[in-house]
């Protein structure tokens, strides 16, 4: 692999969600405050969205992370689940022991018990929900009626939203409301802006054990240019982008590299450049001689 060629303990744009390597742009870090300050003061749901590639799962890891010392935790990476399916999975997850066969009721029964048990051994507890857009119509109800499960003092259940954007969608419908109505804060995740794109990838460089000066300053902006700012997007060019620079030997990852990365990668769509810039360049190429 080319990580030693570069000086790198390890590749540093893989896909894997390794929070060792979350970086806290402006938009991340704001959703990850609003998180945080949410869940202690009680709220009861809190929903984040954005685009895919965007770095949902890895705010994800690092907000379990960030929770592991005060709170349990009960992680829901693929929710398209019945609801009585959510309900054993939501008590696994706690160590809530229930009978399979029992019905809808009785685990409703049986995960009440041990909120209540964490409750009075003063332990809050939180439900997190990746790809939140997946979740079936009925489960979402369930989720609502969980969600009623409090003290006089606090909610036993707190719960997370992780999705993308048809997440909006799908709880701005009628018979969703009820639920819509119950989520207290919101944050949405945006692309990196170009300045920070270059932050990411010295960041990430510098995780893996390297140097902040592999990518070239016109590749940071081609980077910028072709990824949209899209965290995965940008990941895959500059991994490829680094094999192409290996492969030939050189020291740091040029412009060139980068735009032939990106041509090689599918789900690439370039912004389209304005049209006062076609007609100057139409016009400077009538004026050569």
């Amino acid at each position: 692999m080319y990580h030693p060629h570069f000086g790198l303990r390890e590749p540093p744009f893989s896909l894997t969600p390794d929070t060792a390597y979350f970086f806290a742009h402006p938009s991340a870090q704001a959703a990850l405050n609003t998180l945080l300050v949410a869940l202690r003061s009680g709220e009861g749901f809190v929903k984040i969205v954005a685009e895919v590639g965007c770095g949902k799962t890895l705010l994800c890891r690092r907000l379990l992370a960030a929770l592991a010392k005060d709170c349990e935790t009960a992680y829901i990476p693929n929710p398209s689940l019945d609801a009585r399916t959510m309900l054993l999975a939501v008590c696994e997850e706690l160590g809530i022991r229930v009978d399979p066969a029992a019905t809808s009721h009785r685990i409703v029964k049986e995960l009440e018990g041990g909120l209540l048990e964490r409750a009075r051994a003063g332990r809050r507890v939180v439900l997190v929900i990746d790809e939140a857009q997946a979740i079936p119509d009925r489960t979402v109800e369930l989720l609502r009626l969980v969600s009623n499960i409090e003290t006089e003092k606090r909610k036993l259940l707190q719960i997370v939203l992780f999705g993308q954007p048809e997440l909006d969608a799908r709880l701005a419908q009628p018979h969703l409301r009820q639920l819509l109505q119950r989520i207290s804060f919101s944050e949405r995740i945006e692309p990196l802006g170009e300045a920070d794109v270059g932050e990411y990838v010295r960041h990430r460089l510098g995780v893996a054990g390297g140097g902040a000066h592999v990518f070239e300053d016109r590749a940071l902006v081609e980077l910028s240019r072709r990824s949209g700012g899209v965290p995965r997007l940008i990941n895959v060019i500059a991994h490829k982008a680094m094999m192409l620079a290996f492969g030939e030997g050189a020291a740091t990852v040029a412009g060139r590299h980068v735009a032939m990365a990106s041509d090689d990668t599918p789900g690439i769509v370039l912004p389209s450049r304005p049209r006062w810039l076609g007609w100057m360049l139409a016009g400077a190429g009538r004026g050569r001689p």
